[in-house]
């Protein structure tokens, strides 16, 4: 029993529990890196399907990539294979326009929108569909980080590289768990449940394949924040994460830290500039805790990391659309899988040592501010020495309330890094203060709106529960 990995125990029992998850063994799994690699893997799928074609992506956007997947969607339906487009709505609103969408549904694509506005219930527009699912046949399936659109192509003609991102491809039993997720949203957006396909004879269990699990979150249900506490408390040797927009919660950014302090391996990668700078600048006001901790902490030097991974003891992998933040744990609809499979996790530790080539390292010495350095290749197993800022006390909170609570309770230094934030902050106040100073009755106007949406959104809902005599599906 020395010899048992306790993540593998874990993979086959209490992740399933703990996340809400659905397991199935032998699957063959390819990982795809970028979006060159990964678009063509997905437009040879859609040109090669007979009879159906899922898409669920937080972002289709109208662009030269977009119009190539419309153009290959629309000749998939047009020899007969039924299409069935899921889009975000806030996700696609400033990027796609309504004749884009007209174009496919004329061909016969059924295309659906997830959670527009709504009078009745204006809080509903936090949730979103952030998934990114391709499913082909029932035969293959695809997810991972990467949206639809320019940005995960670069512009090679000026040697502007692509987002880094990272998908996977699975064939197996766990292509049936992606579908049954797709058409659990296909259902919400007001399509129906899709009727359960008959498992193909090619989606026969693999006797040397791996165990996947399909984690399908949906709002509110919090099943990957807690398997990712849970992967953080066990791993027993190394835990290298890669996070797109990593804003953690205090207790697991804990979780992360007590691994460290028991010498394990906790590597994160985020970006080092982001295309959202003020959740990159919440990422950096994070990063105290950790790194007093031990977790070792790099920032990607190309354009825009992307990737949501994580890699643990060499025998267990993680690849979806779920950042390490409260949006994606509570609110929206994700989709990740996890991947127990050794020469799997070896592949991204190798992916893991590739992309540190190009990041640097944030370390923290004896001073006054952090400073940074660039990386050498570093080894699973190499040891790091880490100076560490003295007199400073630990800061369980991380964010824009760590950021403000060491501003103005002087419990700790607030670093340069977190200066987007203070600022920010400190203009939004003025502004407001300044409208209310000079435009009492807008405030006065902007509060009344909001008030009389909400109550009549709530009493228009509760009439709908009292006539209806049960619960209502929105």
């Amino acid at each position: 029993m020395g010899n048992v990995d306790p993540l593998e125990v874990l993979a086959s029992h209490a992740f399933f529990r703990v996340a809400s998850a659905q397991g199935s063994p032998g699957n063959r799994v390819r990982i795809l890196c970028d979006g060159p690699e990964t678009f063509a893997a997905w437009l040879r799928a859609i040109d090669g399907a007979t009879a159906t074609i899922h898409l669920e992506n937080y972002i289709l956007q109208e662009d030269e990539v977009g119009e190539a997947f419309a153009a290959a969607l629309c000749r998939a339906q047009q020899r007969g294979v039924a299409c069935k487009i899921i889009y975000d709505w806030l996700g696609c609103v400033s990027r796609t326009s309504p004749r884009f969408w007209r174009r496919l549904a004329e061909a016969g694509v059924q295309v659906r929108r997830y959670n527009p506005p709504r009078f009745v219930n204006p809080l509903r527009l936090i949730s979103r569909d952030h998934r990114k699912i391709l499913c082909v046949d029932g035969m293959v399936a695809f997810t991972g980080g990467l949206c639809i659109g320019h940005d995960w192509v670069g512009n090679p003609a000026r040697g502007v590289p692509p987002w880094r991102d990272t998908a996977v491809e699975l064939h197996g039993p766990a292509v049936a768990h992606i579908e049954a997720a797709f058409s659990d949203s296909w259902a919400s957006v007001g399509g129906g449940h899709l009727p359960p396909a008959a498992p193909p004879p090619a989606l026969a269990v693999a006797p040397d394949g791996c165990d996947v699990s399909v984690i399908a979150g949906r709002p509110d249900a919090m099943g990957l924040y807690r398997l990712e506490q849970l992967v953080a408390e066990v791993a027993a040797r190394s835990l290298w994460l890669t996070d797109g927009y990593f804003v953690a919660t205090t207790g697991y950014v804990r979780a992360l830290a007590g691994a460290a302090r028991m010498g394990v391996d906790v590597r994160l990668l985020v970006p080092g500039s982001s295309n959202w700078p003020l959740v990159g600048a919440l990422s950096k006001s994070g990063y105290r805790p950790l790194l007093r901790a031990g977790v070792r902490v790099f920032e990607w030097n190309g354009p825009m990391l992307h990737a949501k991974t994580a890699v643990a003891d060499g025998s267990w992998t993680r690849i979806g659309s779920s950042n390490s933040n409260l949006a994606s744990w509570v609110a929206n609809r994700e989709l990740d899988v996890a991947i127990s499979d050794r020469a799997v996790a070896q592949q991204m530790e190798d992916i893991y040592r590739a992309d540190l080539q190009n990041s640097t390292e944030v370390v923290l010495f004896t001073g006054r501010h952090g400073k940074r350095r660039p990386v050498a290749t570093p080894s699973i197993h190499q040891p790091y020495t880490m100076r560490t800022m003295s007199g400073r006390l630990f800061s369980g909170v991380i964010g824009l309330g760590s950021t403000l609570s060491g501003l103005f309770s002087q419990r700790r230094s607030v670093l340069p890094e977190e200066a987007l934030v203070i600022c920010a902050s400190g203009a939004m106040l003025v502004c407001l203060a300044l409208l209310a100073f000079f435009v009492p009755r807008l405030i006065a106007w902007v509060i009344a709106l909001i008030a009389l949406w909400s109550g009549v959104g709530l009493l228009m809902k509760a009439w709908r529960l009292w006539s209806s005599d049960g619960e209502i599906d929105e």
